[in-house]
């Protein structure tokens, strides 16, 4: 079991890794060796998953989660596999704990009547600016 939270487990039967060869750093081990992990995650079927945490989880994911709902992750930042794959799994745990935590809600909040004035006070001073830049016409004289 991965823990994300006191609360969210994860059983790593749910989450399955491929090995990908990746470029970059790694001399003639590049061509050789599959460093890379592409981590998959099944977000809709996943009994460990609260139905909002999961909601929450598929708009976080973005572009990285597929129509079927499975998220992937790709990492291949570092030259071992060992190092990816902790990569890859710490970012989805990552994910996963944003996602369980509850947004705060917004309140409605109006403008005070005097942040108004300022506001305004500050408009007129700066139309009055301008106003004394613009070049005299010929008729005014």
């Amino acid at each position: 079991m991965i823990q994300i939270t006191p609360s969210l487990a994860i059983d790593e039967s749910e989450i399955q890794e491929d090995f990908i060869r990746t470029s970059g750093p790694g001399g003639q081990n590049v061509n050789k060796v599959a460093t890379g992990v592409q981590l998959r995650f099944d977000v809709v079927n996943s009994p460990s998953l609260p139905e909002e945490v999961r909601e929450r989880l598929i708009r976080l994911a973005g572009r990285r989660i597929s129509k079927e709902g499975i998220l992937r992750i790709d990492a291949r930042r570092f030259r071992t596999q060992e190092q990816n794959r902790r990569d890859a799994l710490d970012r989805l745990i990552k994910l996963i704990r944003k996602a369980s935590e509850e947004p705060k809600p917004r309140r409605k909040t109006k403008p005070s009547p005097a942040s108004k004035e300022r506001r305004l006070e500050i408009k007129r001073h700066r139309s009055e600016i301008k106003r004394t830049r613009r070049s005299v016409s010929p008729s005014e004289d």
